[in-house]
């Protein structure tokens, strides 16, 4: 039997109705293997970050009530798709309390550890519901924690996978489990460290997840289900007359990814292109459609495709003393930009100034990043940008889309510009 790798995300297990949908979906393949990889669901992983926040500001009770409730949710779906309540209520609970115990143990742990202690219980949730589920009418279906399998280094909330080790996790472990079952479910989003500390890959990490797998396993396809048709020129939410993209090359992936298209997460395609494996971009709303095929080659020449960036900052540096801006500035300023997990999407520099457009870090980052650049630098910032990425770009489509905007940062290459933009009638009333 093939073996298949599957990512359901949170859009395709948002409730009872969505995951009686992702099993009608799964029972087409009986004759393969399947590993199948799950994020929380719907905006569980909203209300954790919630949890994190209300558990570092008042402890322990204030875990216990959010939880409590987050628990009660899955089981309200539990209920409805049929699944002995009490059983996962059981299992629940003790993910719950394994973590509190974690938390409790640690003398003053650093925030990104707890964070990714707390976050990691939407996963580990929703695929202990989907596994009951499917386990209903299959006695072929397993549930596997992916913190035993995938190992990363202590980075907590962008963490780097070991490979070697991972890979060597796999092959033993894994490959074990498809001897005796059909069908295994698994965590996106989730590793360990060697200490046995939960990890996350960054924010919508589980195509990256699901990618490691396919790599691991040498499939000759990774599926990935989503709320749209494929791989769209546009977000069909912001823009009408949007058209679906039937292949795609690799590299062309990766740019999008890296200009900020949410499709698909940005650590997706390298596993799978170092192996030649071929991502499958399929909708879970119609699963017969014919989706959209990453590999090898794509389009001789692709539409125009626009990416748009909401709640972004543009910040200017300077030095104070007008010395040139130079690589001895732009190094402690990338330093700090690392240390500080600034995420940068445009650069340029001047003579005395450097000016960089970010996503926004958080004011508590933000100001950290600032004042780790020290007494030579001073900072002009403009908040609350969009920045807008149009890849095979054409004039009269750029004339469009400024309509009733200001420009105020712009890079324009052979075949992409970028544009950070403020809605003019917004400039006009803070005038």
């Amino acid at each position: 039997m093939d073996t298949k790798v599957f990512k359901f995300g949170g859009a395709s297990m948002k409730d009872a109705a969505h995951i009686y949908n992702v099993k009608s979906i799964l029972e087409k393949y009986t004759q393969n293997k399947l590993l199948v990889v799950v994020s929380a669901m719907g905006k569980t992983t909203n209300a954790l970050e919630q949890v994190f926040k209300d558990f570092c500001e008042k402890g322990k009770e204030a875990f216990d009530d959010k939880m409590d409730f987050i628990i009660e949710m899955h089981l309200k779906n539990a209920e409805e798709l049929g699944v002995d309540v009490e059983a996962i209520r059981a299992d629940l609970v003790k993910l719950k309390n394994t973590t509190l115990k974690t938390l409790l143990e640690k003398e003053s742990p650093p925030k990104d550890m707890i964070y990714d202690q707390i976050v990691a219980l939407g996963e580990l949730f929703s695929t202990k519901l989907l596994s009951s589920y499917l386990s209903l009418t299959s006695n072929k279906v397993t549930w596997l924690d992916v913190r035993d399998v995938l190992k990363t280094d202590d980075n907590f909330q962008e963490a780097l996978v070991d490979f070697s080790l991972t890979k060597s996790n796999v092959d033993e472990k894994v490959e074990k489990l498809f001897k005796n079952f059909d069908v295994i479910i698994t965590q996106g989003f989730l590793g360990s460290t060697s200490d046995n500390l939960t990890t996350t890959l960054g924010r919508e990490g589980s195509d990256y997840t699901a990618a490691i797998f396919a790599y691991c396993l040498e499939v000759e396809e990774l599926s990935i289900w989503k709320d749209v048709p494929g791989i769209l020129t546009a977000d069909p939410r912001r823009f009408e007359n949007v058209q679906k993209i039937d292949r795609m090359s690799y590299k062309e992936a990766i740019e999008m990814t890296y200009y900020g298209a949410k499709v698909i997460h940005p650590k997706t395609i390298s596993p799978i292109q170092n192996k030649g494996i071929k991502l499958n971009v399929k909708s879970f709303i119609d699963p017969e459609g014919e989706g959209t095929i990453i590999g090898p080659d794509g389009l001789l020449n692709y539409p125009p495709i626009v990416v748009v960036q909401d709640d972004m900052i543009l910040l200017q540096i300077f030095t104070k003393d007008f010395s040139f801006i130079a690589e001895d500035h732009l190094s402690i300023i990338f330093s700090k930009m690392k240390e500080n997990r600034i995420k940068m999407r445009m650069m340029k520099n001047s003579a005395v100034s450097f000016t960089i457009c970010i996503s926004n870090p958080g004011q508590a980052r933000l100001e950290a990043f600032k004042n780790d650049l020290g007494e030579n630098f001073s900072f002009d910032v403009l908040n609350d940008l969009q920045l807008i990425t149009v890849r095979y770009f054409t004039e009269q489509l750029i004339d469009n889309l400024m309509q009733n905007k200001v420009v105020l940062f712009e890079e324009r290459m052979k075949y992409t510009i970028q544009l950070a933009v403020r809605p003019l009638l917004e400039l006009i009333e803070k005038a």
